[in-house]
């Protein structure tokens, strides 16, 4: 679950990791009164969007509008307001679809000293967190990895025990960071890392983060995604979710319980288990076919779920065919069979659709679909039945 930099800072705050005073606006004037109610000469407008790039990025029928502009007026925040809500900013991470902003964060102005990069995500490979540090701020971290990564600094840390004092010198050392800010990066690390663990994060990202003039560590950007999974314990994060920001079909699905992604494609996949659907795209792009999607049905799917599967991949208008890849472990061939006959009566199946069953009751199931009166295309193996789906889908 992502979340807007306006509501991380405000969970930032209360967790002690320092970041400006800012307000959020919806509206031109409500931007104005924000500028004014924070004072000083210097205020940053922000565009609210779940992407990165907002800086570097603009609004589709006006290039010179980006997401981020330093303001020196009310007025001139008034007026930045007005190029941003409401309107469609492309980043480098929204596609060039972009997305819509429907609100903006007026936050003060910072006499920046250095600017440098900090992110907490999950090492699978240590089962631990990692804490990753480097000198270039505000630059496309991804950009540093591929180019220049001995540039970032990692440190592996306990959950229980937090980020320990050592680790927080070797970073500030190699960093060059020296005196009060030191002293202030000590605080602040051990915060951040504190919060991620407490809040189940699977990310917190800030780039970038500032040592300003008086030697203090700020978060000048926030981006936090937590971990769906752990949600029950954070009824008061659920809250935070903004639904705007998210694909109608992947929260649809959701509600389902069902695991979907849309994809760039026109070949929709009907699959059981994440391993599977993932081999599913491969072997569709190995026949030079491209998936409109990711899905996941689970292991126990039912009937009312496979229907709306079909629902949600058939509402797609870039879909023109349809694979179905079943392997009968838990869910048997036979229900999944007894899905498809009924989401036909219920949905209608207006492109073609390829069919693999493999597993357990799998000749009942294939027997079933055979006398029904549902139009597919059977295939025998996942090979046969990415080429006929991508044959079926040109």
């Amino acid at each position: 679950m992502k979340i807007h930099e306006y509501q991380a800072k405000q969970l930032f705050r209360k967790a002690g990791v320092p970041v400006l005073e800012g307000i959020v606006a919806r509206t031109p004037d409500e931007a104005k009164a924000a500028f004014e109610k924070l004072g000083g000469s210097l205020a940053v407008v922000k565009a609210q969007i779940h992407a990165g790039g907002r800086g570097k990025g603009n609004i589709i029928d006006n290039p010179e509008q980006k997401g981020v502009v330093l303001v020196r007026s009310a007025a001139e925040a008034e007026a930045a307001a007005n190029g941003l809500l409401g309107k469609t900013l492309v980043t480098i991470q929204t596609g060039p679809e972009g997305q819509k902003v429907n609100q903006i964060f007026v936050e003060q102005g910072c006499d920046i000293a250095r600017e440098l990069y900090m992110g907490i995500v999950l090492d699978r490979s240590t089962a631990t967190p990692v804490l990753m540090v480097s000198s270039e701020g505000g630059v496309e971290i991804e950009k540093v990895a591929e180019e220049t990564p001995e540039l970032i600094l990692k440190e592996h840390f306990d959950p229980a025990v937090g980020i320990e004092a050592f680790q927080v010198r070797k970073i500030c050392k190699k960093l060059g960071i020296s005196g009060t800010a030191a002293k202030s990066a000590g605080k602040f690390i051990a915060a951040l890392c504190k919060f991620y663990v407490a809040t189940d994060c699977e990310m917190a990202e800030i780039n970038p983060l500032v040592i300003d003039a008086e030697g203090g560590m700020v978060a000048l950007d926030a981006k936090i995604t937590f971990d769906d999974n752990a949600m029950f314990r954070h009824p008061d994060l659920k809250e935070l979710r903004d639904l705007d920001e998210e694909d109608p079909a992947e929260v649809r699905a959701a509600n389902s319980g069902l695991s979907y992604v849309t994809l760039d494609g026109n070949i929709g996949c009907l699959v059981n288990g994440a391993g599977l659907a993932m081999s599913t795209m491969d072997i569709i792009k190995y026949h030079g076919g491209e998936p409109s999607n990711f899905l996941d049905v689970g292991g126990g799917a039912n009937t009312e779920q496979v229907t709306e599967a079909f629902r949600i991949l058939l509402a797609d208008p870039n879909c023109k065919a349809v694979l179905v890849n079943i392997f009968g472990g838990i869910a048997r061939c036979t229900t999944i069979a007894t899905a498809i006959i009924e989401a036909s009566k219920q949905v209608g199946f207006n492109v073609p659709l390829v069919v693999r069953l493999e597993g357990t009751e799998v000749e009942e199931g294939r027997k079933m679909l055979a006398d029904s009166d549902v139009d597919i295309i059977s295939a025998v193996d996942l090979t046969d039945a990415a080429a006929k789906v991508v044959a079926a889908s040109k």
